[in-house]
């Protein structure tokens, strides 16, 4: 929501944009740090998710399986316009190779490129959409999805290491996951903020810095 009130996404507008809004405005630079940053730890623990999904045979559950995998799939088609953004050499290259991956489908694929860019090659006009697509419809359908795949944990259960399902071996949420979660949240948010504040650009592309 706060990029919207200041991004502009013509061609060589958004790194100027995004230079402006580190130097200029308050707090600018800490909120994108907290942004592209969260963005990594974020997927870090949807891999350990995943992993503990595998782990505890939670694929017998399809439509539980099925609903995640398609959220994995929505999340990296967001990171991945998520990066194009900056629109720094490594995203401007970035979109350039992705897109052109397309053009290898047979009969379609030359068309489906040209309508994906706009034009003959990746411009303004790609910019433009792959911004409307990541601010406008990619939330709404990974929300829809969020909806679904925890409707379907609900009506099946979640997995847990021990395989029980009945209720009078369960626990009540509240007080003890609560507390639980809440020191695991805060024991991630000190690190977090840490890398965040201390060290903003570690896991940034050093040539991502280059307007493209």
């Amino acid at each position: 929501f706060f990029w919207q009130l200041i991004f502009q996404e013509t061609f060589q507008r958004p790194f100027k944009m995004i230079s402006h809004i580190q130097r200029d405005v308050n707090n600018g630079w800490l909120i994108r740090s907290i942004h592209a940053n969260g963005a990594s730890l974020f997927f870090i623990f949807m891999y350990i998710h995943i992993a503990r999904g595998i782990y505890y045979s939670s694929f017998f559950f399809t439509k539980v399986w099925i609903s995640g995998i398609l959220m994995i799939f929505i999340l990296m088609g967001t990171a991945f316009l998520g990066y194009i953004l900056p629109w720094g050499q490594m995203s401007f290259w970035g979109a350039t190779v992705i897109t052109n991956l397309i053009s290898a489908i047979p009969y379609i694929g030359p068309n489906m490129t040209f309508w994906i860019w706009g034009g003959f090659s990746v411009d303004n006009n790609t910019l433009m959409r792959f911004f409307i697509i990541f601010i406008f419809i990619l939330p709404f359908m990974l929300i829809l999805l969020v909806m679904i795949h925890i409707m379907f944990i609900h009506n099946k259960g979640s997995s847990n290491p021990i395989g029980l399902t009945f209720n009078i071996d369960k626990i009540p949420f509240h007080p003890y996951f609560t507390i639980k979660d809440l020191m695991g949240i805060f024991m991630i948010m000190f690190p977090f903020m840490y890398v965040s504040i201390i060290y903003p650009y570690i896991l940034m592309d050093a040539e991502n810095f280059n307007m493209a």
